[in-house]
């Protein structure tokens, strides 16, 4: 008898129906067809035993698998569950009257117990575009499943369960979330605060501009004045997450398998913070099997990389390319996967190997040459893609030790958003632009109009400085930033000063 049962196959972060066509007929031996990888030919034993400790018997008889479309290569365990219910039904211990409204996902250990899987989110985003009535799905994944709206979610436990519901004895539990409630719950849901930080105004002022128009930023200072706690709190003045964002961010993490079983959406934006020592495929994705790298999962987030010139070079040079299209192609001989990458980088390092290097008080013993080389560990394409380059300079006592309250987070959040909404309509006519720092030159010409005498500030500070081409945009955008903060529709002088301030790096005194 041939049954087909519905599964699916993840690529990326999107997920193909795949047909799970079951034969029983007379005969030995199993086979499965249809590009299979090792796990899935090893499932035979997987599902033989579950059926077994469930109550029910494996067909002594030749059985056939075949996932369809057999063009695409299947990979994971998590075709368990259907390949097991397939046979069940091929071999009459079913009905299968309800199997073809279902897309089923699940491993199973040997005593039936249906395991966890990696992709909830865009199988059942998958399923509902293609027609399905619902998933079956491990319940630890089923909270996940459940942010796609009008989508019947049920959380299987064991195979046994899953027979039940099949044969009509008994209802599988239907997961459902309230996603307005998920986000309101967790909006501001940090453990930090910029109130925590005492001093470094104009630290907290350039992550304030960084924030509202999303450019990057690298902090450059002696230890111990704070760059790391500033680091850390940047994710809490950016705007919160749309619907949209935080179901592309949930996608990745579920395809990495990095959702808590108690997890729906991400209602927060990822801060991701890879130790100096990570590889290039761990920073941008890869590997036999590609999966996303720090760079998809801080998507729509912040990715802080401190100490940064500890890094290999090779691992800050695989940056460059994503920086700029904001996402990530992992190509293979026969397949490539693509992976957003929109995220905001701020990096973190010590102006020297001593670490203090133009210190106010404390001498630097490197020398010139050591500080030079030091810093040209950081390539100059790379710092060109970088918008603000802040020096950090350590707090006095008396501001540390002052009881004088700071602004909250909250409070320099509304700031920022006020801003995003004035670029929300600015590019309302351009889908791939959100904010000023995603702006390509055509439109920063367009955009980023200046006085003459503005003009004439840039050209000095262009050839005192000997900016690039590409740094003369950044300066640009972040004027533009500054200005949208300001409620200005032009671009002031002043505007444009403090973006040329924020270039430590470009000045003479830092290149040793």
């Amino acid at each position: 008898m041939l049954v087909k049962t519905f599964s699916s196959a993840v690529y990326g972060i999107n997920a193909t129906t795949v047909t799970v066509e079951t034969l029983v007929c007379p005969g030995i031996h199993y086979h499965i067809v249809g590009l299979p990888d090792s796990a899935i030919k090893e499932s035979l034993h997987r599902i033989e035993s579950a059926i077994t400790a469930s109550g029910y018997r494996m067909p002594r008889q030749k059985i056939v698998v075949n996932l369809a479309p057999a063009a695409i290569r299947k990979e994971g365990s998590g075709y368990d569950l259907s390949i097991a219910l397939g046979i069940l039904a091929a071999s009459g211990q079913i009905q299968e009257t309800l199997l073809k409204g279902y897309i089923m996902l699940g491993e199973l250990s040997l005593d039936g117990e249906v395991q966890p899987i990696k992709g909830a989110l865009p199988v059942t985003l998958q399923a509902k575009q293609d027609g399905f009535r619902g998933v079956i799905l491990p319940s630890a994944n089923a909270r996940e499943a459940a942010a796609v709206q009008d989508m019947e979610v049920l959380a299987a436990n064991n195979l046994q369960e899953a027979i039940y519901f099949f044969n009509k004895k008994q209802k599988l539990e239907r997961v459902r979330i309230d996603i307005g409630d998920e986000f309101m719950h967790h909006i501001n849901n940090y453990d930090v605060d910029f109130s925590d930080v005492k001093g470094q105004e104009n630290i907290k002022r350039a992550l304030e501009i960084a924030a509202a128009g999303g450019h990057n930023v690298i902090l450059i200072g002696p230890p111990g004045a704070g760059k790391t706690m500033l680091a850390k709190r940047l994710p809490t003045i950016l705007p919160p997450l749309h619907l949209d964002e935080s179901l592309e961010t949930t996608k990745i993490h579920s395809v990495a398998g990095q959702l808590h079983a108690l997890s729906s959406l991400m209602t927060v934006r990822p801060f991701r913070a890879p130790h100096h020592t990570t590889s290039d495929v761990a920073l941008v994705g890869g590997g036999s099997s590609p999966q996303p790298g720090e760079v998809s999962l801080a998507h729509n987030g912040v990715l802080f990389l401190d100490e940064l010139p500890e890094f290999k070079r090779s691992v800050l040079e695989v940056m460059r390319q994503p920086l700029e299209s904001r996402n990530i192609t992992i190509s293979r001989a026969k397949f490539s996967v693509d992976y957003p990458a929109s995220f905001m980088l701020i990096a973190a390092m010590n102006p020297c190997p001593c670490g203090y290097y133009n210190h106010p008080e404390k001498e630097c013993i490197c020398g010139s040459p050591a500080v030079h080389r030091y810093l040209s560990k950081i390539s100059g394409p790379l710092l060109d893609r970088i918008d603000l380059h802040v020096e950090v300079t350590p707090v006095e006592f008396n501001k540390l030790s002052a009881a004088k309250n700071t602004e909250k987070s909250e409070v320099i959040r509304g700031r920022v958003i006020q801003a995003r909404n004035v670029q929300t309509k600015r590019f309302a006519d351009s889908p791939d632009i959100h904010n000023n720092a995603q702006m390509n030159t055509r439109v920063v010409r367009q955009v980023c109009l200046i006085s003459s005498s503005g003009k004439q500030l840039l050209q000095a500070a262009m050839d005192r400085l000997g900016l690039s081409a590409r740094a003369y945009d950044r300066i640009l955008k972040v004027s533009r930033t500054i200005a949208d903060m300001e409620g200005s529709e032009q671009i002031e002088n002043q505007h444009l000063a403090e973006a040329i301030h924020f270039r430590s790096l470009d000045r003479e005194d830092w290149t040793g």
